[in-house]
């Protein structure tokens, strides 16, 4: 019997692969038989990353995707190296809490700069017909539980993740045509060195309020690296337009 979660053989483009959900993500991915083209503007995360991954096969760019204008010839390269792209995990991302009352343009332009604008950029690159692999593919953005829950002091981290719950459904009903799947993931608190740090700066009650939201405990990066699996992979393939909630129970509340 075939493998229904088999990657094997497949080119996967995943951004923010240098640490946290992207770098377990390109492990896990690996594992499954899939060909890596890993984005991150970390050269050293990215090789310590290339270190990990099972598999010869593997290329890694060293670059900011919000330098829109080199997209293009960061995949196209990367298709003149290994083929075509069956796959595309957004995992780059940042987060930012502030009060509404000081937060600006700024602090706006820059989340959805990298939440948003570089995946659907990358996204409309992969999806021309010189770079997509003649079967389809499938497209993972992460977005958060806190697309479609509302938090206080995430206004503009919230907004952005809600934004890319919204385009993952208008984009799927664009690509269908090309056999292009799009979904995203919806995590809440999973122990990266970014919640890490910021648990250090925090008071124990709040930490443990954070805990006590999550019925499950908190994640970790292999919790959301598993889902990509299945959303890259033939055992998905009549999803698209779908956000998956994985939350260790946060939304239940």
């Amino acid at each position: 019997m075939n493998n229904p979660f088999s990657l094997e053989g497949r080119n996967i483009v995943i951004t923010g692969a240098a640490s946290g959900i992207g770098r377990a993500s390109a492990i896990i991915c690996s594992q499954c038989g899939a060909n890596l083209i890993l984005i991150d503007k970390n050269e050293e995360g990215l090789k310590e990353t290339l270190g990990r991954l099972e598999g010869v096969n593997h290329l890694f760019f060293a670059q900011d995707i919000t330098e829109y204008q080199k997209i293009e010839a960061t995949i196209s390269e990367a298709v003149a190296k290994a083929g075509k792209i069956s796959g595309f995990v957004h995992s780059a991302g940042l987060t930012l809490t502030l009060p509404f009352k000081v937060t600006g343009p700024t602090h706006y332009e820059k989340l959805y700069a990298v939440n948003n604008i570089a995946g659907y950029e990358i996204a409309k690159v992969i999806s021309k017909k010189n770079y997509l692999h003649e079967n389809g593919a499938s497209f993972v953005f992460i977005a958060s539980i806190m697309g479609i829950l509302g938090q206080e002091g995430n206004i503009a981290y919230c907004s952005s993740k809600g934004a890319l719950v919204a385009a993952v459904k208008a984009m799927a009903l664009e690509l269908a045509p090309k056999k292009i799947r799009v979904n995203c993931v919806l995590p809440a608190v999973v122990r990266t060195e970014m919640s890490e740090n910021l648990f250090k700066t925090i008071s124990p009650e709040s930490m443990n309020n954070i805990l006590g939201m999550h019925p499950l405990g908190l994640g970790t990066p292999e919790d959301i690296a598993y889902a990509f699996i299945f959303l890259l992979s033939a055992a998905s393939k009549w999803i698209t337009g779908s956000s998956l909630i994985i939350d260790g129970g946060y939304s239940a509340h």
